[in-house]
């Protein structure tokens, strides 16, 4: 137990920093023990406390590798705040309009089925707002040998979407809207928007964990693996996901990671290292997003998701989730603080996603603990 003269040593903050530790390790003991997530890593930063991170459970169930932070994961629909931060970018320089119809880049490609790209907006598009269907609700209605090994081009995946129904609410999260916009980066640089994340961010900002797939179904380099339940039944075994053609994802949805290069992204992001203060204001300004879709309270951005915090103030950042199992998170709170977490199968009950969804709340919201 420290003595005085030990306390008088820690630097200003250390309780507060010691209290968000031991939250966020409760928080990622609890989803392993309590909820059976194979395995679960983050990374927390913080301008006081300095770099953190932890580990439970394992990267791998038949070997029992231990979980490791530094391991690769996909990050999902993480992705979706790389592809918005390029298009933001693009408007900072003129050569896209935020409010400029989807019809001046891609002219006739939304055009069917009473959809209709001259009635629907860039920012529309990044904000889930354009009353476009997700083409992803329609794959994973098909049997999984027909489409997880599959290349998928963006303009097949954009007319898939474009025969589905019309979404009922004006909030529709919608992964076909990110596959548009990344076909308006394409347009307007001559690069694909592959290119373009890593020539404007990844490369910029040092994240070489970071990388996009293409039509490879593995991992490059230390991951960790991923499962998933094949069937609906409840109490359906866990099987290995990890192996996925990404392609479906694209632009909205391809991206492997590590923790600590997506906290360093958004901490690039919030601290004016990507965009200006004036372009991230633009990305910051929300609309109310479906609660059954993220979550209650929950607005959307340009590509960001803003969650309000009990203790005050909201964190913002994104979550993604891929069939194969892998689920994560990136999210800056009040005062800079960040959290990254990688889980390897997606939480399986109500109280489970509750518990998943509580880590970041419990972590921005730690309080000090007396001494």
């Amino acid at each position: 137990m420290a003595g005085p003269a030990d306390t008088a040593r820690r630097p200003a903050g250390s309780a507060a920093c010691e209290a968000a530790r031991d939250t966020l390790t409760a928080s990622l003991d609890t989803l392993v023990t309590r909820h059976g997530v194979p395995g679960i890593a983050a990374e927390m930063t913080d301008p006081g406390c300095g770099r953190w991170d932890a580990a439970r459970g394992v990267a791998d169930r038949e070997t029992g590798r231990p979980m490791r932070a530094e391991d690769r994961y996909r990050i999902g629909s993480v992705t979706k705040t790389f592809t918005a931060t390029v298009v933001v970018q693009l408007a900072a320089q003129g050569r896209i309009g935020l409010d400029a119809p989807v019809e001046r880049y891609l002219p006739g490609l939304v055009r069917s089925n009473g959809y209709d790209g001259r009635k629907i907006t860039v920012r529309q598009l990044l904000q889930h707002t354009s009353g476009l269907p997700d083409h992803t609700a329609s794959l994973v209605r098909l049997p999984l040998d027909q489409w997880r090994f599959r290349h998928f081009e963006p303009r097949e995946l954009i007319a898939t979407a474009l025969k589905m129904p019309r979404p009922e609410k004006a909030w529709h999260y919608s992964t076909t809207n990110y596959v548009l916009a990344g076909l308006i980066v394409e347009k307007v640089t001559g690069h694909g928007v592959e290119a373009e994340v890593t020539r404007r961010i990844l490369k910029p900002l040092g994240l070489r964990d970071t990388y996009w797939p293409g039509d490879s179904t593995r991992i490059r380099g230390a991951h960790s693996h991923s499962y998933f339940q094949a069937t609906d039944e409840p109490d359906a075994p866990l099987t290995g996901g990890t192996a996925w053609n990404m392609t479906f994802g694209g632009a909205g949805g391809a991206l492997i990671s590590t923790p600590a290069d997506v906290n360093h992204f958004f901490r690039a992001l919030f601290g004016g290292e990507l965009v200006s203060a004036r372009w991230l204001a633009e990305m910051q300004r929300t609309v109310p997003a479906d609660p059954n879709r993220l979550w209650p309270g929950a607005r959307y951005g340009l590509g960001l998701i803003a969650t309000p915090l009990e203790c005050g103030g909201w964190w913002w950042g994104h979550s993604g989730t891929v069939p194969g199992g892998h689920r994560a998170l990136g999210a800056v709170g009040p005062g800079g603080r960040t959290i990254a977490l990688a889980l390897t199968a997606v939480p399986s009950t109500a109280q489970a996603e509750a518990d998943y969804r509580a880590t970041a709340e419990t972590t921005f919201c730690a309080p000090a603990r007396k001494h």
